[in-house]
């Protein structure tokens, strides 16, 4: 078990990153059918798997009538009200709504968090009484929190729907049976902007870097998470994001808070309604996020055509996050009930077509086929694996309080 002060890998174990070879992101259906919105995830391994697999995992046989026969679709019912503690806007708002109290028996309350380490703070403050029964962490942070007694484990009877999941996203390093967690699903990080007002492509963290002190200055969000802000400055000048050097870090608020704070606009861990609000031009966000933000766009009668969403580059991150449930959690049964209803592919696919991560699922490519016709297989956009190679780990260890310093600093200037 690893204790709270020691250093904790994280995003995404080796052996997911050496068996994951490349990410697909789903074409947004309606309005802004047609655009291809790019995005990638995967390893940091020496090489890639140049398979023509797409899964992301094990496959298996059968044709496509024949797949649904092949998951488990066991349904829970439940009752009373159900509290999750999430990322913003992260589940079909009918799978967190009226199908969950149609087909379960529960209502639910939703609330946000922007970062893993405001869900450990709120938890940790609690004591056990946080109200909250299903809370999404990502995955290197759960040693820490079951350290800190913040999770109880799964009733794993009341969940038969896990074997639904591919076993490359199982038995991860931070929870290796799976008593605490079962994946949600994963993505990585990029940028949306507006190209009729950032008019010279951006390819790189530097050209982000440009473009947010130069046409997009003052209408720019960057994520609201300190790894998130620190890690494009170490990504752009060849710097492990995980380093533990204080010169390293030195230099980075240097640059953040003096060359970037001022030209920032807000901390946006969600900017899609935002972007298509008309408040940004230039947007860093997670692919998902930046996936809503063209159907946002459509819908409130902006052109979809002119954003661009770029993957961030040379490097950028790799997350998993995952369902657990809190510690004290008022209605358990429920929040077994619940997840275990959302590892029936019907509802996964659903709630992935909305999200748009990878939502871990066994033979993800052909169930999107058999059950999300509004977005083929054929509009699933998938990266070489020379730039996959790019995706990048990071870790929680002893740089973590310094990089929340630099975030709060670089905040203070950017409000100054």
């Amino acid at each position: 078990m690893t204790k709270p002060n020691e250093p904790m890998r994280m995003l995404a174990p080796d052996s997911f990153r050496s068996a994951l070879s490349r990410r697909a992101l789903f074409q947004v259906g309606g309005a802004a059918a047609g655009l291809a919105i790019l995005a990638a995830c995967g390893d940091d391994s020496d090489g890639g798997s140049g398979s023509g697999d797409t899964t992301g995992g094990s496959t298996g046989g059968g044709s496509s009538s024949e797949l649904l026969s092949q998951y488990s679709n066991v349904i829970n019912k439940s009752s009373g009200s159900l509290a999750m503690f999430t990322w913003g806007d992260y589940n079909d708002p009918d799978i967190v709504g009226a199908l969950a109290e149609s087909t379960l028996g529960v209502t639910m309350k939703v609330d946000y968090y922007p970062s893993n380490e405001d869900l450990i703070t709120k938890l940790s403050a609690a004591n056990g009484n946080s109200g909250f029964d299903i809370v999404v962490p990502t995955g290197p942070y759960i040693p820490q929190m079951i350290e800190k007694g913040l999770l109880q484990k799964f009733d794993l009877s009341l969940l038969p729907n896990m074997v639904n999941v591919d076993p490359l996203y199982l038995k991860q390093s931070w929870d290796p049976g799976n008593e605490y967690s079962v994946c949600k699903d994963w993505g990585s990080t990029g940028w949306i902007y507006n190209k009729t007002v950032v008019t010279t492509e951006i390819k790189t963290w530097n050209d982000f870097f440009d473009a947010t002190a130069g046409p997009a200055s003052g209408r720019t969000s960057w994520l609201d998470t300190a790894p998130n802000v620190c890690g494009p400055y170490f990504w752009a000048n060849g710097i492990d994001w995980t380093t533990e050097d204080p010169a390293d870090h030195d230099a980075c608020e240097e640059f953040l808070v003096n060359n970037m704070a001022k030209h920032i606009k807000a901390f946006d861990s969600y900017p899609s309604t935002a972007i298509a609000e008309g408040a940004y031009d230039l947007s860093m966000a997670w692919n998902g996020d930046a996936r809503q933000a063209y159907a946002r766009i459509a819908d409130a009668g902006g052109n979809p055509e002119d954003w661009v969403w770029g993957l961030g580059a040379p490097e950028t991150e790799l997350w998993m996050d995952n369902y657990c449930i809190a510690t004290g959690a008022p209605n358990p049964e429920a929040a077994h009930a619940w997840i275990n209803w959302l590892l029936t592919p019907e509802i996964s696919i659903k709630d992935l077509t909305y999200h748009g991560y990878h939502s871990g699922m066994k033979q993800i490519d052909k169930l999107m086929a058999e059950l999300a016709p509004e977005a083929p297989l054929v509009d699933m956009i998938f990266f070489p694996d020379e730039q996959v190679k790019t995706m990048k780990n990071g870790a929680v260890n002893s740089a973590q309080d310094r990089l929340v310093e630099i975030l709060d600093k670089v905040k203070a200037a950017a409000a100054g």
